[in-house]
């Protein structure tokens, strides 16, 4: 795809579709592996036969650990980000997501996951125009996602997504984002092997006596 080679490309400085965009979050959730999405998986004739077969097509594009570490730092969106709101709206089951508005509100966008599957919303008009005033997407695409995934959950059923081997997980404070002692707000990160892993302890926090002695030493 032929997209601006610039650092804001992370913040959706790109043009995508909303096909392309969903078949680029699937990288996260099965491991890192990039999925051409497909209209067709099989056909089956009149005496049962497969007419046309149609396989997945993957390729690896990113190790596992950092899928996983993506997949954490959505998951977060939607516990306490953006994506929040999906909790209110009944999805219950793991899962991670992204919500995505442009200028002047004329796009609202919501790309989400569980583990076995995702699934991508956009609202806006055929000629570009505001939605709303406030045409976020946690207001007008989360709201569909929501309520699309806990229908489509009953037949692919979710589990928690489990971290690969090559990670160490760290609790931290979620204040500090430094190693948490007593009294800390606590959360787990993941880190692979090359990545700088906090060393001090919170000092926002009390801490215990001797977290404390450790501190001022």
């Amino acid at each position: 795809h032929d997209l601006p080679d610039v650092p804001s490309l992370s913040l959706g400085t790109g043009l995508v579709t909303p096909l392309e965009l969903t078949g680029a979050f699937a990288a996260f959730p099965n491991g890192g592996f990039a999925v051409h999405p497909r209209g067709i998986v099989r056909v089956i004739d009149a005496d049962g036969g497969t007419a046309f077969d149609n396989p997945v097509q993957t390729a690896r594009v990113i190790s596992p650990e950092t899928a996983f570490q993506i997949v954490s730092m959505l998951e977060d969106v939607m516990d306490r980000g953006t994506g929040s709101p999906a909790r209110n709206l009944g999805v219950r089951f793991p899962d991670g997501g992204k919500t995505g508005t442009t200028d002047d509100f004329k796009d609202a966008w919501f790309v989400g996951f569980s583990s076995s599957m995702v699934a991508g919303v956009w609202v806006g008009f055929d000629q570009p125009q505001t939605i709303a005033r406030d045409g976020y997407g946690s207001r007008y695409a989360l709201p569909v996602w929501s309520d699309f995934m806990r229908q489509a959950t009953r037949y692919r059923r979710p589990d928690a997504f489990e971290p690969p081997s090559g990670l160490r997980d760290e609790i931290l404070c979620r204040i500090s984002y430094l190693r948490a002692v007593e009294g800390c707000p606590v959360y787990t990160e993941y880190f692979k092997e090359g990545d700088q892993i906090p060393g001090r302890l919170c000092p926002l926090h009390e801490g215990s006596v001797k977290q404390r002695i450790r501190r001022a030493v």
